[in-house]
């Protein structure tokens, strides 16, 4: 579980942390997920492999504000070998805030879409066993 205290500049005019900011700790956990079993990013993008995000969806439940402690929990929901979808799940407390996911495909330095299974076939196996673990 990845854990992010709201900052004030995360907040709007009304005291409320901004949509965007979501994506943002979305991001910050899943990094942290990686980073925690083994795979960060440096260690990815050395080897020739990025993953952009292609979508992401938002479920906005509860709000936040400033100085709130939000915990993420994150799991891999599907990997299809070019395709990887992760989910996050936020809650303040017991309260589920939030609940969303990315989708991200696998590309070599050139641009090109690739299958993560013959470019880094150790990463693969991790996704896969990873998949639906909670």
């Amino acid at each position: 579980m990845y854990t992010h205290k709201v900052q004030y500049y995360e907040t709007d005019k009304m005291g409320i942390t901004h949509h965007s900011n979501y994506i943002r700790w979305m991001e910050e956990a899943r990094i942290d997920f990686l980073e925690t079993h083994g795979w960060n990013y440096a260690r990815l993008e050395e080897s020739g492999v990025a993953s952009p995000v292609v979508s992401v969806s938002c479920k906005y439940k509860k709000p936040t504000t400033f100085a709130d402690t939000v915990d993420i929990d994150v799991c891999i929901k599907d990997f299809t070998d070019v395709f990887l979808t992760v989910g996050y799940k936020m809650y303040k407390g017991d309260v589920l805030v939030c609940e969303a996911e990315s989708v991200h495909c696998f590309m070599n330095t050139q641009g090109r879409v690739i299958r993560i299974s013959r470019e880094q076939p150790e990463f693969a196996a991790f996704l896969e066993s990873a998949k639906h673990a909670d």
